[in-house]
């Protein structure tokens, strides 16, 4: 398995030092090509499995292992030429080209005090014909689209030359259109280029429409783990967000939809106490 997680638990501690546990005893094994999808209601833990996950937060309890080597053992420039993580939002701290932006991903493979080279240009402008931003090179990133800097930080994470691809709800605040495109494209970019990923998003439709697997979490635990159509039905979208659903496979869409109908009786019956 690229990357997995064993017994895993992990808890944040207040200003009063008390400890508020995140995540509890939680397990899985990412297999290699695939695109897993992390879902559950807000506060659940998706966003701190995917830094454990990435080596960003190192677990109190269990182990995180890449190729069979716990990321406790790598060091961090080790990690990051292995894995690449796409955040929900990305404030760079000066007014960076969007090419720029793309060759930072090329620092985990340079030496110190190396400066890129025309490998590592060529890397990075391969990378942004693959995201559809070669165009935008010159362009100052922070007057990008959502979309379009979206599209240059899975670029910037592509260039990265990752094994594995972490990705924080990577279309959120985008509108309809981007987010059929950023869905197009990771599931290009898996198939084309056999990057496993793993996904923590709120969008049912579009896990549902590009996972191969999913991790259903609440409370910090894994509720079930499985294939997409195994486990997203509509008892599943119940437990999880209280929530009657109509879960249904689309023919002309060629994946699962969901549509919410209403809140679930006991969840408008516990809110009403």
């Amino acid at each position: 398995m690229p990357l997995s997680a064993q017994h895993v638990s992990y808890s944040y501690t207040s200003r009063r030092g008390t400890a508020s546990f995140a995540l509890r005893d939680v397990s899985l094994a990412i297999e290699r090509g695939t695109l897993t999808g992390l879902l559950g209601p807000n506060g659940c833990g998706k966003t701190t499995l995917l830094r454990l996950l990435a080596g960003i937060l190192r677990p109190h309890a269990g182990t995180v292992t890449l190729d069979g080597r716990a990321l406790s053992d790598l060091s961090r420039r080790a990690v990051a030429r292995r894995i690449a993580v796409v955040p929900q939002e990305t404030h760079p701290a000066f007014d960076y080209t969007a090419i720029e932006m793309v060759l930072m991903g090329r620092h985990p493979h340079l030496g110190v005090f190396e400066l890129e080279g025309p490998r590592d240009f060529d890397i990075a402008h391969e990378a942004m014909v693959s995201t559809g931003t070669d165009h935008l090179g010159d362009r100052a990133y922070m007057t990008l689209s959502g979309g379009e800097k979206q599209r240059v930080i899975i670029a910037s994470a592509l260039a990265q030359q990752p094994a594995v691809l972490l990705l924080d709800e990577p279309t959120a605040s985008l509108d309809l259109g981007y987010q059929v495109e950023i869905a197009s494209l990771l599931r290009q970019l898996n198939r084309e280029r056999s990057v496993t990923m793993v996904m923590a998003t709120h969008d049912l439709n579009l896990a549902a429409s590009i996972c191969d697997t999913l991790v259903l979490m609440r409370d910090g635990r894994i509720q079930s783990y499985g294939a997409t159509s195994d486990v997203l039905d509509s008892d599943a979208v119940r437990r999880l967000y209280g929530v009657d659903a109509d879960v249904r496979f689309h023919d002309d869409a060629g994946h699962l939809v969901v549509v919410p109908v209403g809140p679930a009786p006991s969840a408008v019956e516990g809110r009403t106490r």
